[in-house]
Formats: C-alpha cells, sequence, structure tokens
C-alpha cells in the first residue's frame, strides 16, 4: 500500500514536472495502467491526482496524446475494477474519486470543452467520463451541466457525430434525462425529436443491429455498443414519460407516423431476434406512454384522449393485434405488452371500443371477429403471463361500457352437450359467448378447472356492475354430463360446483394437487361476489340449492384453504344478507344471520374480514400506475421472458401468487373492502333487531273505547310481558357475543374494541342497551299510570270516608230525637197522673210527629244508602284493579276505619 501511494506520487510528479515529453507520456500511460488495475492505486490517485491530470486538460490541449492518456486515466479512476474483491464497508474509491473530480471547481465546464476537440478519442473519452460521474454522482453533475452555458446544446450535437460517438452521447443525455425535467425542456428544445427520429430513420427497420466499427490504435471495447435505436426509443422514452406538453408538442410537429412505422414488421415476420425484439419492447413502451397521457394538475385527460383517438388513426389497431394476436411466433414479452398496450387503447374511449369491437382478423373465407380471436388466447394461452394481459383487454373493453358487455352477454347461448365435449380445436367457428361457455364447462368432462378459471374472469368483467346482463346469464341452464345425473341446471349452480370441485382436489395438508393452481379458488369466488352484487335475484338463484349456504359455512371453517378464500366466501355470504330479498322461511336475511351466528360466531365471521384485510394480497395492492420503465438493464431479461415461462423448475407457487396479485387487482381490494363495511354495518343491525315478536304500537298504552279497567290493565300487563321477554332475548344475544369475544382471545377482542369503527360487538352492546332503555321507559310509562290510578282509587276512597261520617251524624241525631221523645213521653205521663187539665190527645200528637220523622229520616237515609252503594261499587272496582296490579288492597285501607273511629272518641 505503501509503495504504491510512493509510486502513484512519483509518476505524477514525471507528469508535472517532467522535461521531456515522451518521459511525461510514458508516466501517464503507466500512471493509467496501474489506476486500472489496483485499488489501492485508484485511492491514491484520488488523494493527490486530479490537480495534475486536470491542470494537463486545461493547459496542454495541442498535446493530444497527453490529453488522451490524461482522460483514459480519469476513466479508469472513476470506473470500479471488476475483479477486485472489496467488502461493503470498505471505501468504494471509484465513487469517492467521483465524488472528488465532481467537487473540482470548472472540472465539468472543462470537460464539456473537450467535445468540441477534433479529435475522435478525445469525444469519446470524455463522454465516456461524464458518463461514469453522472452514474456515481448523478443530481451533483446535473447541476452543474445546468450551470454551463451552452452545455446540453454541446451534448447534443454529439448526436450528430460519427456513430460511436453518438451512441456514447445517446446514452449519457438517457442517464440525464430520467428525473432531470429541467434538462428535459432544454433537450427538447433543442430538437431532440429531430434527431432521435432522424437516428432511427437511418437505422431502418425493426432489427437496426448494424454498428459501424471505426478501427483505431486503441483499446476501445466496439463489442459492448449497443444499437442505437434502442438507445434513441429509451431516451425518446424519458422525455415522454408524464410530461403532457411534450406529448402534444411530438404530436403536433413529427406526428405518431415514424412510431408507427416501427411498428411494422419487415422482412421475415417468422424470426425475431433478440435485438428486433428489444426494438419492438421500446416502441411499445413509448406506445404506453402515449397512451397513459401526462400528469394532469387539472383533473382532465384531454391529451390522453387525443393521442389515443390519432394513433388509432393512424392504423396502431392494427399493427397491435398483428404483434399480439396474428403473431404467435413473436415471443411472449412482445406479444403480452402488444395485448396490454390494446386494453390501454380501448379504455375509457367508446370510439376505439367500437372500433376493436368491429375488427375482423385473418384472410377470407377464414375470419373472425378480432374479440374471438383474444378470448381463444385466454383460454388456450400457454403462457399465463398472454393470459394476464389478454383478459386485461376484456377488463378494458367492459369497464364503463354497458353496450358492449350487452353485445358480449347476447352472445351467451347454451350448447348440445356435444359440441361442449368438443375439443377446443374445434373452436373456430364457435361465437364468443359459446366459447366462453364452452370454457366454463370444460371442466366437467376432464377437470380442467384452470381454463375453467380463465373463463370465470372474463364473465367477471362481462357481469360488472351490469345488472341486465346478470338477469340475462340467469337464465343461461346447462345440461348435465349426462341425463342419469339430472335435468339441466343454472349456470352458477356449476360455477358452485367447480369451487366445491376445486376444494375437493386440495390434499388434507392444503397443498393443492398438480391440476390445481391457488388462484382457481379466488377467481371464481370473485365472479360469484360480483355477480350477487346489488342482485336480489342472483341471491336468490344462490339460494335456491340448501347445500350452497352449508358450503359456504364450511369454506369459511376450513383452515386448510388460504385466509383470501375464507375471507372472500364471507364477503359472498354477506352479500346473500344484504342483498336478499326472499320472504321464504330459511332462505330470508334473518335466517343466515341466525346460521352465522351458530355454525361459527358473528365474532369469528367478522375476523375473516379482517384476517383477509391483513394478508399480503390486500396490503399490497396499489392504484394503477405507469409500468416500470424499459432501461438497458431490463430489455434484455424481458426479451428472453418465454424461456422463463416454460422453465418447469421455476416455483410456481409464486408465479401463481404474482398471477393472483394481478387478478385480483387493486380496483377489486378496493371494491370489498368497501362492502365489508356495509356488510358489517347490516349484519349487526339484522342481529341486534330480529324479527318482532310482539307488535309494537304505541296505540297500545291508550285504553280502548269501551274497555273497562280490568281488561285494560290485563292487556298492559301482556304487552310488557311480551316487552320483556324480547329484552331477554336480546340479553342472550349479548351474552352469546361476549363468550365468542372471549373464546377468540385477548388480543383478538382489544383489537376489536379499538377498531376505528368502534367493533361491531361494541354496535351491537350500544343496540341492546339503546333497546332496554326503550323499555325501562315504556315501564316507567307504565309505573305513571299505576300511580294515576292509585290516586284515583285514595281520592273514591276519601269520598267513600266522608259518607259514612254523613251517615253516622245523621244516625245521632235521629238517637237524639228518639231520646227527646222518650222525655216527652214520661212528662206526659206525669201531666196525666195528675189530672188537674185537660190535655189534648197525646197519643196522636206522637204517632203524628214520629211519622213525620220516620218519613224524613227514611229518605235522607235512602239517599245516604244509594250513594254509599255507588262509592262501594267504585271501591270494589278500584280494589280489583290494585289487587291485578299486585297491591295489597287491605293493607291500603288498614286504618282508615280506626281514624273515623278515634275522630268520633275524640269528639264523645
Amino acid at each position: 500500500m505503501v509503495y504504491l501511494d510512493s509510486y502513484v506520487e512519483r509518476l505524477l510528479d514525471r507528469i508535472s514536472n517532467g522535461v521531456l515529453a515522451e518521459d511525461r507520456r510514458n508516466a501517464m500511460v503507466e500512471l493509467q495502467s496501474v489506476v486500472a488495475e489496483s485499488h489501492a492505486a485508484q485511492l491514491a490517485f484520488g488523494a493527490m491526482g486530479f490537480p495534475v491530470l486536470l491542470s494537463v486538460l486545461k493547459e496542454e490541449r495541442d498535446d493530444v496524446e497527453m490529453v488522451r492518456g490524461a482522460l483514459e486515466t480519469l476513466v479508469s479512476a472513476l470506473n470500479p475494477i471488476e475483479h477486485a474483491k472489496t467488502s461493503k464497508n470498505e471505501v468504494q474509491p471509484a465513487l469517492m474519486n467521483s465524488d472528488l473530480l465532481s467537487r473540482e471547481v470548472e472540472s465539468i465546464s472543462l470537460l464539456l470543452s473537450l467535445l468540441s476537440e477534433e479529435d475522435f478519442y478525445i469525444r469519446y473519452y470524455t463522454l465516456q467520463l461524464l458518463t461514469a460521474l453522472l452514474t456515481n454522482s448523478p443530481n451533483r453533475l446535473q447541476e452543474a451541466i445546468l450551470t454551463v452555458p451552452r452545455g446540453i446544446t454541446r451534448l447534443m450535437d454529439m448526436l450528430m457525430d460519427r456513430e460511436v460517438i453518438r451512441n456514447e452521447a445517446l446514452l449519457l443525455l438517457t442517464y440525464l434525462t430520467r428525473e432531470a425535467e429541467e434538462i428535459q425542456k432544454i433537450v427538447v428544445f433543442e430538437g431532440a425529436f429531430e434527431k432521435i427520429f432522424s437516428i432511427i430513420k437511418e437505422e431502418g427497420g425493426s432489427e437496426g443491429g448494424v454498428v459501424v466499427q471505426y478501427v483505431y490504435n486503441t483499446t476501445v471495447d466496439f463489442s459492448a455498443l449497443r444499437c442505437f435505436k434502442q438507445d434513441s426509443l429509451e431516451l425518446l422514452n424519458n422525455l415522454l414519460r408524464n410530461n403532457a406538453s411534450n406529448q402534444v408538442l411530438l404530436r403536433e410537429t413529427m406526428g405518431f407516423d415514424p412510431l408507427v412505422s416501427i411498428l411494422k414488421l419487415r422482412g421475415s415476420t417468422y424470426k425475431f431476434t433478440q435485438q428486433k425484439t428489444i426494438n419492438l419492447l421500446s416502441v411499445l413502451e413509448t406506445i404506453n406512454l402515449l397512451l397513459y397521457g401526462g400528469l394532469q394538475t387539472d383533473g382532465k385527460d384531454t391529451n390522453r384522449l387525443t393521442n389515443k383517438t390519432v394513433l388509432v388513426q393512424k392504423k396502431v389497431l392494427d399493427h397491435l393485434l398483428m404483434l399480439g394476436v396474428e403473431s404467435q411466433w413473436a415471443p411472449v414479452a412482445v406479444r403480452c405488452t402488444a395485448l396490454r398496450c390494446i386494453g390501454d387503447l380501448v379504455v375509457s374511449h367508446p370510439k376505439n371500443r367500437d372500433a376493436l369491437a368491429s375488427k375482423v382478423l385473418g384472410e377470407e373465407p377464414h375470419v373472425e371477429p378480432a374479440l374471438n380471436s383474444i378470448i381463444r388466447i385466454t383460454l388456450r394461452a400457454s403462457s399465463m403471463q398472454e393470459f394476464i394481459a389478454a383478459d386485461y383487454v376484456f377488463k378494458s373493453f367492459c369497464e364503463k361500457n354497458p353496450d358492449g358487455q350487452t353485445m358480449l352477454a347476447s352472445t351467451l347461448t347454451p350448447q348440445p352437450h356435444s359440441i361442449i365435449k368438443a375439443p377446443f380445436e374445434d373452436d373456430v367457428n364457435m361465437s364468443f359467448g359459446s366459447m366462453l361457455l364452452h370454457g366454463l364447462t370444460v371442466s366437467e368432462t376432464d377437470g380442467d378447472l384452470e381454463t375453467c378459471c380463465r373463463a370465470a374472469s372474463v364473465l367477471c368483467h362481462v357481469l360488472k356492475d351490469n345488472n341486465q346482463c346478470k338477469e340475462r346469464v340467469l337464465q343461461i341452464e346447462l345440461e348435465a354430463p349426462t341425463p342419469s345425473l339430472g335435468g339441466p341446471e343454472p349456470l352458477m349452480h356449476h360455477m358452485v360446483k367447480y369451487l366445491a370441485l376445486a376444494s375437493s382436489m386440495r390434499s388434507k395438508d392444503g397443498k393443492a394437487s398438480a391440476s390445481v393452481s391457488i388462484y382457481v379458488q379466488p377467481i371464481i369466488l370473485k365472479l360469484l361476489i360480483i355477480w350477487l352484487f346489488d342482485c336480489p335475484s342472483a341471491v336468490q338463484c344462490f339460494l335456491d340449492s340448501r347445500p350452497h349456504l352449508t358450503y359456504l359455512l364450511e369454506l369459511m371453517s376450513n383452515q386448510t384453504v388460504t385466509v383470501c378464500v375464507r375471507g372472500l366466501a364471507a364477503v359472498l355470504l354477506g352479500e346473500c344478507v344484504i342483498y336478499n330479498k326472499t320472504i321464504d322461511s330459511g332462505k330470508d336475511a334473518y335466517s343466515i344471520v341466525d346460521a352465522i351466528s351458530q355454525k361459527i360466531g358473528l365474532t369469528s365471521y367478522f375476523l375473516k374480514f379482517d384476517e383477509m384485510k391483513k394478508s399480503l394480497l390486500f396490503t399490497s395492492a396499489k392504484p394503477a400506475v405507469a409500468r416500470k420503465p424499459l432501461t438497458r438493464s431490463n430489455a434484455a431479461s424481458m426479451s428472453e421472458i418465454e424461456v422463463d415461462d416454460e422453465n418447469e423448475t421455476a416455483d410456481q407457487k409464486y408465479e401463481d401468487y404474482q398471477i393472483l396479485v394481478m387478478l385480483l387487482d387493486s380496483d377489486f381490494v378496493v371494491f370489498v373492502k368497501k362492502l365489508e363495511s356495509k356488510i358489517r354495518e347490516q349484519i349487526v343491525e339484522i342481529y341486534s333487531h330480529p324479527k318482532s315478536q310482539a307488535a309494537v304500537v304505541p296505540a297500545e298504552l291508550e285504553q280502548n273505547s269501551g274497555e273497562n279497567d280490568r281488561e285494560y290493565i290485563k292487556r298492559l300487563k301482556i304487552f310488557v310481558e311480551k316487552q320483556c321477554l324480547e329484552i331477554q332475548n336480546l340479553l342472550s344475544r349479548n351474552a352469546t357475543l361476549a363468550d365468542d369475544v372471549a373464546k377468540t382471545g385477548g388480543s383478538a377482542s382489544s383489537q376489536l374494541e379499538h377498531r376505528a369503527s368502534g367493533g361491531s360487538e361494541r354496535v351491537q352492546i350500544e343496540t341492546l342497551r339503546r333497546d332496554l332503555h326503550q323499555a325501562s321507559q315504556r315501564l316507567e310509562t307504565l309505573k305513571s299510570e299505576k300511580a294515576r290510578i292509585e290516586a284515583e282509587a285514595s281520592t273514591h276512597q276519601n269520598l267513600a270516608s266522608k259518607l259514612e261520617s254523613d251517615l253516622k251524624s245523621l244516625s245521632d241525631a235521629y238517637n237524639s230525637l228518639e231520646q227527646a221523645n222518650f222525655r216527652l213521653e214520661n212528662e206526659v205521663k206525669a201531666l196525666k197522673s195528675g189530672g188537674a187539665v185537660p190535655f189534648p190527645d197525646i197519643e196522636a200528637i206522637k204517632a203524628e210527629a214520629r211519622e213525620e220523622a220516620e218519613k224524613e229520616s227514611e229518605t235522607e237515609l235512602n239517599d245516604l244508602l244509594v250513594c254509599l252503594g255507588q262509592e262501594q261499587s267504585k271501591v270494589e272496582k278500584l280494589s280489583a284493579r290494585l289487587m291485578e296490579l299486585g297491591e295489597d288492597v287491605d293493607n291500603l285501607l288498614e286504618g282508615i276505619g280506626d281514624d273515623m273511629g278515634l275522630q268520633g272518641d275524640e269528639e264523645d
């Protein structure tokens, strides 16, 4: 290490202070050699060499060999040594040297000035040096180039230089324009579009692989040079990506014709070299960027729609159909990318959708609609990537296109079983719907669930958000394979059978057999979920077969299936509740909720949603974004994708998972999450308010006309008993929920309690509390009614006591009269015994007076007795009514007579 440091120092001293030009050149050659091969030499050069070599570049422009050597040495110092082994924590000389050079004042300006030199190798090594700087210190170099007057202009001028220089300039500009928006604007202003298409035109065709080599006495590795067309298209893509203004400028100046011409297959259309494949992938990415449009700040997509319209006018749809559908000998990557471009071309564009629907492929007399050819690819493609791309075409075609969905659904007509058993090779003359039904039912003959799964994915797009199509497909009935197995059954029932078949084909340990992939059950469940969504007749058809409900409950409890399958089964069962309009016993929403509660418990049922949302499939779902840019690092690997697809040793489980992620896209994940919240709310509402066992009519609290008090109190008592019974039922449900929460464990219950939505159990408890509060209010009303009746009874009792007191006073007055009469009789007898004076007939007078008094007393007594009888009748009625309410009448009346007796005693 010390030796190398001193050796590099001596070489730099010879270059800086040497007298003989030849000795200085030899020292430069030796320095370049040692720096290119030694890690330590790179570190030593970085510590002391940059000022010396920059001085050579600045002051010795006339010595071409010295300038070449200095540039080549700098390139070696900034590029890592491939064969050197370094640890991760060790200093990286290439990165350190790049940072040091970029910090040198005016170093970037000096290097850009060298691009105007006439010597080929000076310009070549300068571009390589700038590329190395950009690779290791991109931000600093971008900022420095922007500060140099005409810096970008000098680089753009290199595009008109010799081929090798042009290739390095293209590569450098490609790196510079990947993320630097300001540099993109300058490059476009300097005429980048014209220069790019000029290079492409010179290359010609899709091959464009010929590179002119120049023979010089140097160490340049020309075998590493790439096709100029690929670099040009990558630069073009950088300028167009998410940039609406550049897209508009290209459309209105150069137009899209140069791009469309690259898609034309020339020469032998059956031969696709690697370079030809890469070029086609690059131009397909350009088409995709135009279809994606730019980042719209005003929320409008006018530029995107205009790009789609112009591209279809330029016949790009025909070329895409040729590459993606008709050219089955083309590489898988090209076919898949072309199909995705077709999907992007027609999505949200009615005219382009109509254009695709009207396209026919093939030559007379063997022609068929383009959509028929694409459905055939969907069902028969050996590559799963190609199936996904073809499925994306139907997804884009059917999105917000009810007329197109209806058109496709109208071709779904049942076929005889002999046609269903026919092999796929005989489907040339079938309609779109016949091929789709063929794919849906082919599993009945050979257990091909994968083909059924693919057809189910396409049927999802046809039915999505279109109740007319859902109703139409509900009418489709398919014949049984043999008459002994029964009559025709609805297509929906067949799909449930295939779902059960996929479950049965999994082993006890949960591993799928060779013919069943992990995405089969989720895709069939996705079809059923979309079919039943907001369609009561579809729910009715699903529940017409009683085993369907039982199977769903078992599927949710099956630990051998994935979390996603259990969650989707819970969503499907929830749709049978919220979109259930039937009133049949055993099929209505109340019965289904009761079945859920009894078989698995509501808490366990809701946990299926939580587990599904926590799965990687749902947490990794993101909104659709622009695809990953095609760069030189991944272009070659994409061109060989066909090899990967046919590699039987690849990880099948990982591939199936990636397919599932693409089929259960972010739109479906968002749809399920919204539906799940609605299912929770509705099930809790139904569970908290079961079918009423008592007619709750507010009028029952009022006394009916002609109804006596006894009957009224009896009816109120019955009503209260019914209300209490319902309250007890609600409390028992609450206890069941508490048991379920306890069984799920503390962690699960804690998570439920702290959910943002409050948790279904909390909602149920609050609902029960509200019902209990309402019942308590009813009881309070009855208590107040009871208090009013008791007050009336007390009033009547007081009145009766008063009448009894009056009767007693009258009786006392009568007794006093009798006593006065008796006294007078005695006095008369005494006078008679004296005999001195004649008296009138006393007995007659007494008799007359007694008769009058008796008449008067009898009249008053009769009136009192009548009043007392009426009051006594009221007292008896009130006593009976109080006894019905549970009051002890004797206790209430106790002491009333005693009080009167005490009052009499006090009066005496």
